[in-house]
């Protein structure tokens, strides 16, 4: 269905020393100008795709232990207060069960895989982290 801009035009008339408003609508057809950008698909649908099988760990898996809730933030806080991660890295799933952590989603380079690897090894151990982050580049 195609936008249509709708003219209104008002006028004052003078008759007999008195005024008289007079109010006129017009329907104009010509289309409004829709320069919106238009949605793009997501660029993880398939990675969600994955994440639907049932040997696959989610985030609602994640346990709400104190110890695995302290463990998840501390992750997220050290990725959230680097600010040469991308917006991608930024973002990634951290899954804790039980000690052991997870990480999924896509991230820009592989330099951010490492790197976020790396962090959550220093805050969960070596082998304690499985990660499966995926480089989907620029």
């Amino acid at each position: 269905m195609k936008n249509h801009a709708l003219r209104i035009l008002a006028a004052t008339v003078s008759v007999s020393g008195g005024l008289a408003a007079f109010c006129c609508l017009q329907a104009w057809a010509a289309p409004v100008n829709d320069n919106r950008p238009k949605p793009t698909a997501a660029d993880n649908s398939g990675v969600n795709r994955r994440d639907r099988d049932q040997s696959e760990p989610t985030a609602d898996q994640a346990k709400n232990n104190h110890s695995d809730l302290q463990l998840m933030r501390e992750i997220r806080r050290t990725l959230a207060q680097d600010k040469s991660l991308s917006l991608y890295a930024h973002n990634v799933k951290i899954i804790a069960k039980r000690g052991k952590v997870t990480l999924k989603g896509p991230v820009k380079t592989q330099a951010e895989k490492e790197k976020i690897g790396a962090q959550a090894e220093k805050a969960a151990g070596a082998d304690n982290v499985n990660n499966l982050l995926v480089v989907k580049g620029t």
